[in-house]
């Protein structure tokens, strides 16, 4: 029996196998492959939370100055009988103040999906906008509002009113009146992302 010599034996075994160092340079190739997918994999997840997060937030906003609108053009020239005495048909409270920043009456919706009544938006202190909605018109001993919260993160919640003679003002009724509720409403919010949003809304005065 032949033996090959050592030299010839060992090249043909390198030649059919991986060296050590050659095993460990492939898995450093791949924990650097792995370490590189996590993170491009992560981003992606972080990005896609991101963007629903952003699209969640516009939507909320949408929908509340759709309510805003809609309620406000649906305003009756109609003072109330509360417990203390009247009120009139529009309320807007100027700065800063633990009662609704705006409170008014309200014709019922021509769908019929709602009927007349007297309600009110309000920032608290948790930076949410309440909606207040009182059972009718007019006030009957106890009741109280049901206070719902309409868009969340606002930090600020601002409304002005234009006169008949074209100026704004922050507070209604005006110091001069020539009507029962303004011509138009201007509203501004600041969300707690840091935006700045102002919308003007005409009522059918």
């Amino acid at each position: 029996m032949h033996h090959l010599p050592f030299t010839i034996y060992h090249s043909r075994l390198r030649r059919s196998g991986f060296t050590l160092i050659e095993l460990l340079a492939a898995l450093l190739i791949l924990s650097l492959l792995a370490v590189m997918s996590y993170r491009s994999l992560g981003a992606v997840l972080d990005t896609r939370a991101h963007v629903q997060e952003e699209t969640d937030k516009w939507r909320d906003v949408a929908a509340f100055f759709q309510r805003f609108e809609r309620d406000i053009q649906l305003a009756a020239p109609r003072p109330v009988r509360a417990l203390a005495g009247s009120r009139p048909a529009w309320m807007g409270r100027p700065g800063e103040t633990t009662e609704p920043r705006l409170e008014f009456s309200r014709f019922a919706a021509a769908e019929g999906v709602d009927a007349a009544r007297r309600l009110a938006y309000r920032l608290n202190e948790k930076q949410e906008i309440e909606l207040w909605l009182w059972p009718g018109l007019d006030a009957v001993d106890g009741a109280l509002p049901a206070r719902y919260t309409v868009l969340t993160g606002v930090e600020r919640f601002e409304l002005n009113y234009l006169d008949t003679r074209m100026r704004w003002t922050d507070a209604w009724p005006a110091s001069n009146p020539d009507a029962s509720i303004p011509r138009a409403v201007r509203l501004s919010i600041v969300l707690s992302s840091g935006e700045n949003i102002v919308r003007v809304f005409a009522l059918k005065s």
